[in-house]
């Protein structure tokens, strides 16, 4: 048996041209999201966050103004 942590229950799915820049996914769940320099459109850092980030994720998910972000179950 391993001791490892469970991940990849989850994906996160950004649709990238809905994206306002507006940073909410950044500040809730920042484990998991950054923003570009360029023009502050939402980066995922980690597409199967480990079962500890998902509460966050999910905020993330229901607080982004464009509906860009996703989270799926695998």
């Amino acid at each position: 048996m391993s001791d490892e942590t469970v991940t990849g229950t989850h994906r996160i799915e950004l649709d990238e041209p809905k994206c306002v820049a507006a940073g909410q996914c950044v500040m809730v769940a920042p484990e998991v999201f950054d923003q570009r320099d360029e023009d502050g459109v939402a980066v995922v850092l980690d597409e199967t966050p480990a079962a500890e980030l998902l509460d966050d994720v999910r905020e993330a998910v229901a607080v982004c103004p464009a509906a860009a972000l996703r989270l799926v179950a695998l």
